[in-house]
C-alpha cells in the first residue's frame, strides 16, 4: 500500500506523542498536583502517595462512572473529588485542584519538527486534531495552525472509532477517503484511520515493529520525513 498524496486534501493530526512528548508532561503535572494537594488537602495528598489506593479510586472511577471513559479530564477532577472525600477533606477543592493539574498539562515541550512541520502542512491543507486526550490547542499555543480540533472528549466517542474520524473529516468539508490521518499509535491511529476510509501515515519515532496485518500506506521516523514527501511530489 502506497501513500496516494494527489488524493490527500485534508490532514488530520494525533497531538500526544506526535507533536510532543505525553509521559514528561503528566509526569510533571501530577508532580505538580501532589505538591498543591499537601499543601491544602494532605490527607487525600497521602492517599494519592499510595499506588494501591489510587488504582482502587481508579477502579472505583471506571466502574461508577462509565459515561467519563471518554473524558480524562472529568475522570481526573472526579477522582480527585472521590479522594478527598475518602480522606474527609473538602470535596469542593477537586474543582481548584484540577486546574493546578490541567494547566501543568498544557506546558507542552513540542518536538523539534513539529511547529515547521505544522507551519508548511497547515499552508497546504486544512488541518484537523484528533484526540483521545485532553489537550486544549489554544492554551499549548497551536490552534492557529488547525482549521478544525475534535476530542473524544466532546465527541462522546474515541479512536479508534470510525465515527470520531469521519467527524473530522466532516469538520473540514471532505470525505474520510480524502483525508490523511497522522499519529503515533498503530491502534488508535493507524488502524483506526483505515478503518474509517483514510490513508495512514504512521509516525514511527522510536522503531517500534509494525504489530498489525493491516499496513499503514506510509511509516516516517518524524514529521519532516513527512513533509518531504509532499515536497517531492
Amino acid at each position: 500500500m502506497m501513500l496516494d498524496i494527489p488524493r490527500v486534501k485534508a490532514i488530520s493530526l494525533d497531538l500526544d506523542d506526535t507533536l510532543w512528548p505525553i509521559w514528561p508532561i503528566i509526569e510533571r503535572a501530577e508532580k505538580v498536583l501532589h505538591e498543591w494537594m499537601g499543601v491544602h488537602a494532605p490527607m487525600a495528598a497521602a492517599l494519592f502517595s499510595s499506588p494501591s489506593a489510587l488504582r482502587e479510586i481508579r477502579d472505583h472511577m471506571a466502574a461508577n462512572r462509565p459515561e467519563l471513559k471518554h473524558d480524562l479530564s472529568a475522570l481526573r477532577r472526579e477522582s480527585i473529588r472521590l479522594a478527598l472525600y475518602r480522606a474527609g477533606e473538602n470535596p469542593l477543592l477537586a474543582d481548584q485542584a484540577f486546574e493546578v493539574f490541567f494547566a501543568e498539562r498544557q506546558r507542552v515541550t513540542l518536538f523539534d519538527d513539529a511547529r515547521p512541520s505544522l507551519e508548511f502542512l497547515s499552508a497546504r491543507f486544512p488541518l484537523v486534531s484528533l484526540s483521545n486526550g485532553n489537550a486544549d490547542l489554544e492554551r499549548v499555543g497551536l490552534a492557529s495552525y488547525f482549521r478544525a480540533a475534535i476530542s473524544a472528549r466532546e465527541f462522546g466517542a474515541g479512536k479508534p472509532d470510525s465515527r470520531i474520524f469521519h467527524a473530522a473529516a466532516g469538520a473540514v468539508g471532505v470525505t474520510p477517503a480524502d483525508v490523511l490521518h497522522v499519529g503515533d499509535d498503530a491502534t488508535l491511529d493507524v488502524l483506526g484511520a483505515l478503518n474509517a476510509g483514510m490513508q495512514a501515515a504512521w509516525l514511527n519515532r522510536a522503531d517500534h515493529l509494525w504489530p498489525h496485518e493491516a499496513k499503514p500506506h506510509v511509516t516516517v521516523t518524524d514529521l519532516t520525513q513527512l513533509c518531504e514527501l509532499f515536497r517531492s511530489a
